[in-house]
């Protein structure tokens, strides 16, 4: 049943195979702005005005093309960012490091504590949890990172910060409270100002993401997932987390920084220049204008 769902919904929207066939890198030869527009009707299901952008995931995409100071290649590369996250904010954000290789077959599981993450320098979302080694399948893991370090994610979505990062293996604490994953804290931040935050709750069972001002009140706006029903307790480490995302979001037009919240302890997780890479339409079109409001680029709209 799940097969002809996915064949009407391509038949319906022809532009669907591109995602497919853009995992497999056969469009590498596609011009950059071509593929992203391609890449933006297949997502969103609209054409892609990228010479005057004027929404949220048009903009980003106009940055993409627009926007490449080589500092982004460290801070988006999970291993080398950990540098620059110490020396900014301090490494105390830092969740404690175990190990990083180029090759999986590298890694000594037996020296493995019970509990860690692994995860890939150079893109996004390969990271595996292991809470206990012992139910921990090596083999499927070594399958997926292995595929992963073969594929250069910068021709997936054409996201600039990504091509030169060195594909390795990282390895960190796991610092979650036993089998429960904390919360995700992502400070959305437009020209080095704090505006919104993305909260992700419940990761495994029943994923959530509600929208929160800086005033902590709940807001309507929706993007990709459900939202949940109440309003969640303000961190204590709110001022904090806002504070120091300003300070790692300082000369960017739009970036998002990532924190955890462990033991009342305030942990660092990623920066991500293209939230969704520019392809996650949200439930109101109003709200994809009024974040594209607030990315000032010279010379284009910014109204």
């Amino acid at each position: 049943m799940e097969f002809y769902e996915k064949v009407k919904k391509v038949i319906s929207n022809p532009f669907l195979i591109i995602p497919y066939i853009a995992s497999k890198n056969d469009f590498k030869w596609v011009p950059e702005k071509i593929y992203i527009k391609l890449l933006y009707r297949a997502r969103v299901g609209k054409r892609l005005n990228i010479d005057d952008p004027k929404t949220f995931n048009e903009k980003l995409q106009w940055l993409k093309l627009n926007d490449r100071k080589p500092h982004y290649t460290k801070l988006v590369d999970k291993f080398e960012v950990r540098e620059y996250i110490s020396e900014k904010i301090g490494e105390k954000y830092l969740i404690p490091l175990i190990g990083i290789w180029d090759n999986f077959d590298d890694i000594e599981f037996s020296e493995l504590p019970n509990e860690f993450v692994l995860k890939c320098t150079h893109d996004s979302g390969s990271v595996f949890i292991c809470t206990n080694k012992s139910n921990f399948n090596i083999e499927k893991v070594k399958l997926r990172i292995n595929k992963a370090l073969k594929r250069n994610y910068y021709y997936h979505t054409r996201e600039w910060p990504y091509k030169n990062v060195k594909p390795r293996i990282v390895c960190e604490s796991y610092i979650a409270d036993a089998d429960i994953a904390p919360d995700d804290y992502k400070v959305i931040c437009f020209n080095g100002k704090a505006k919104l935050v993305q909260l992700h709750t419940d990761r495994h069972e029943n994923h959530k993401q509600d929208f929160y001002d800086l005033n902590w009140n709940k807001t309507t706006i929706s993007q990709g997932m459900p939202c949940s029903d109440k309003v969640h307790k303000k961190p204590k480490q709110f001022e904090e987390m806002i504070k120091l995302s300003e300070r790692l979001a300082s000369n960017t037009y739009q970036v998002r920084i990532d924190w955890f919240i462990v033991r009342d302890r305030l942990y660092f997780g990623e920066i991500t220049f293209f939230d969704g890479s520019g392809f996650i339409p949200f439930d109101k079109e109003e709200d994809d204008y009024l974040l594209g409001s607030w990315i000032k680029i010279p010379g284009k709209n910014s109204e």
